[in-house]
């Protein structure tokens, strides 16, 4: 994994902790509903994965599995809609 050195990692922090009041969005052309249709979130995105061992209820996992291939995946996007569904701390 790539580690950003520690100058562009405080531009960052920084960058982040800025209001968005404070940001200048002038040479930003404004987005209408119509440039947003067909946008699906997180079509790229693709996270590190990582192996580990939990344990399902019987009948969940029969469940996920009674709906064919791509069991996993499918249990990951449903605790990624919870996850994505649930405010933020």
């Amino acid at each position: 994994m790539n580690k950003a050195p520690d100058s562009i990692r405080k531009e960052l922090a920084a960058l982040a902790a800025k209001p968005d009041s404070e940001i200048d969005f002038s040479d930003l052309p404004a987005t209408t509903e119509q440039d947003w249709q067909g946008a699906v979130r997180g079509k790229f995105y693709r996270p590190i994965k990582q192996q580990l061992t939990v344990r399902i209820d019987a009948d969940v996992l029969e469940w996920l599995k009674s709906q064919g291939k791509g069991y996993q995946s499918r249990l990951n996007n449903i605790l990624r809609t919870a996850m994505l569904d649930k405010p933020h701390h």
